[in-house]
C-alpha cells in the first residue's frame, strides 16, 4: 500500500512563493500520473496540476503561469511550486498518485495566504 506525505505548506502574503512536497512510499514511475489538488473551507476538491510518468503536465486555468509542478525520481517525490500566490489559493493542498486499480492520496498540507 502506497504512501504520500505532503509538507512544505505554511502561511505567506499575497505575491509570495511557498514549495509543497509529495514524498511517496515507493517508486514514482508506479503510478501512472501524480497531481495536485486542494479544497477550501466550504468548497469541494479542486484539481491543481498533474504529472504523468510520461512527464506531460497539466493545470487548472487559475494557476497557470504561476505554479510549476515537478518531480524527482532520485528522491522519490513530487514537488509544487507556487509563485504570485494570492489569498484564493488558500487551501488545504493534497497529494494524490494514481494506478490502474488504486488511487491514494496523502494527508494534506495547509496553505494560507494572507492579504
Amino acid at each position: 500500500q502506497a504512501q504520500l506525505v505532503e509538507s512544505g505548506g505554511g502561511l505567506v502574503q499575497a505575491g509570495g512563493s511557498l514549495r509543497v512536497s509529495c514524498a511517496a512510499s515507493e517508486s514514482i514511475f508506479s503510478f501512472y500520473v501524480m497531481g495536485w489538488y486542494r479544497q477550501a473551507p466550504g468548497k469541494q476538491r479542486e484539481l491543481v496540476a498533474t504529472i504523468t510518468s510520461g512527464g506531460y503536465t497539466n493545470y487548472a486555468d487559475s494557476v497557470k503561469g504561476r505554479f510549476t509542478i515537478s518531480r524527482d525520481s532520485a528522491k522519490n517525490t513530487m514537488d509544487l511550486q507556487m509563485n504570485s500566490l494570492k489569498p484564493e489559493d488558500t487551501a488545504v493542498y493534497y497529494c494524490n498518485a494514481r494506478k490502474t486499480t488504486q488511487t491514494y492520496w496523502g494527508q494534506g498540507t495547509q496553505v494560507t495566504v494572507s492579504s
